[in-house]
């Protein structure tokens, strides 16, 4: 039996269903309940002619510039579960299943090549071509969790977004099938979902799934009917109804409702399931304005504050959502990997715990302490909103400590 993939959910709204000119990405990540998801950023970066970059299981050629990217990702791993690049591209990923089995030899991760796509890709295409590049030189596959007793592979799906276009990817070992999408409301979750619309392929795919005797080539080719195991391709994904009903206003705070929403299912929380980290980013489709990405950087978005983040030069480093660093005594980088669980946890990520047991066994307290930090995130948001509203130009100093001060005012309220 193949392990269940978590059951993750990303969302991108784009006008009329969006606000004012406005394309709205959302992620909420489902993963292991105790895994430590942190927000990490980089610069962009110039690298040596044959310099090689170290991805989470294999070693692969660098390129001669990585743009900056921002990233929420399992504090293990070398990739990221979702994030940005300062060209205004958002990629995130989902584990699927296909009829096809997962690779457990350890090549790209689906997690590697969300961020190979942000630090290569300065629009969605080309985050889209650099992916299925990739894939086609160095496979996907090896452990997804941080287990040192199951091998847990899974085939990937990704949602690629920028201030114009989306493209959903999903991938079979290194087959895939791509949509374009330029309005509307999109959600993909943990299962296939392109049928007949395919505006970009692999060109090999329908000549290989003839040759497995999967289609015979008369019938309209279906892409999710051709590789699920089953009819586990039809159930939509609930919360693109929630957004579809705000009729021309889906806003941040739409897509932050949406992922909170535990009765839909979007919000994770569940025996072996928790949304660790949750991603919103507004696009806006004029240039001229920044892009503003949201993180929680700690689990259970319905318990936790959406921060703002703006790409400027110099932005401020924050290691108060970084987890410790443990070079190469890490047990995930040693073979055999995943011996033991080092301690990931970072500062904020601890005063959440306290926060927690606060909401569990004091809930006049817990409530006090969760409408002060909602009014927090409501400031943030209204102090974006303003950004990207006026007409002048964002003065870089205005927002290069803007995460910062996001995260370090949140750590106070838990003191």
């Amino acid at each position: 039996r193949m392990a269940a993939a978590p059951p993750s959910y990303c969302f991108v709204a784009f006008p009329p269903c969006s606000k004012d000119g406005l394309v709205v990405f959302g992620k909420n990540s489902a993963r292991p309940r105790d895994e430590v998801q942190e927000v990490v950023y980089f610069p962009a970066t110039a690298h040596d002619p044959g310099s090689k970059v170290e991805c989470t299981y294999i070693e692969i050629e660098q390129v001669p510039k990585t743009h900056a990217v921002v990233l929420s990702r399992p504090s293990w791993l070398w990739g990221a579960e979702m994030g940005a690049n300062e060209h205004g591209v958002c990629v995130a990923n989902e584990a699927i299943v296909t009829r096809e089995p997962a690779s457990e030899s350890e090549a790209l991760l689906g997690m590697d090549l969300v961020r190979l796509g942000l630090e290569r890709g300065a629009t969605a295409k080309e985050s889209l071509d650099v992916i299925v590049a990739l894939l086609a030189e160095h496979g996907q596959g090896g452990n997804y969790y941080e287990d040192g007793s199951t091998c847990h592979s899974f085939q990937s799906a990704f949602l690629i977004v920028d201030r114009s276009e989306a493209w959903i990817l999903e991938t079979s070992g290194k087959y895939w099938a791509a949509e374009k999408i330029t309005e509307g409301v999109k959600c993909i979750c943990n299962q296939l979902s392109l049928t007949t619309k395919i505006d970009a392929e692999h060109p090999e795919l329908r000549s290989y799934v003839r040759s497995q005797g999967w289609w015979n080539g008369d019938s309209d080719f279906n892409f999710s009917e051709v590789f699920s195991l089953a009819d586990d391709h039809l159930a939509c994904c609930s919360g693109r109804e929630t957004l579809e009903k705000q009729g021309g206003d889906v806003s941040a705070q739409a897509m932050i409702n949406v992922l909170r929403d535990k009765d839909s299912g979007v919000c994770v929380d569940s025996e072996s399931f928790l949304t660790t980290a949750s991603m919103v980013s507004v696009l806006p489709q004029d240039p001229s304005f920044p892009c503003v990405h949201y993180f929680t950087g700690t689990p259970d978005p319905s318990r936790s504050i959406f921060k703002p983040f703006i790409f400027v030069d110099d932005v401020k480093l924050v290691p108060k959502v970084q987890s410790p660093s443990f070079g190469n005594d890490d047990p995930a980088k040693k073979i055999p990997r995943f011996q033991e669980k080092p301690d990931r946890r970072h500062e904020l990520y601890k005063a959440h715990e306290w926060a927690r047991s606060l909401l569990e066994n004091d809930q006049d307290k817990g409530q006090k302490l969760m409408r002060i930090m909602l009014d927090l995130e409501k400031q943030g948001l209204e102090a974006m909103e303003d950004i990207l509203t006026r007409t002048e130009v964002l003065d870089p100093a205005e927002v290069v400590d803007l995460f910062y001060d996001c995260v370090d005012t949140e750590l106070k309220f838990f003191k």
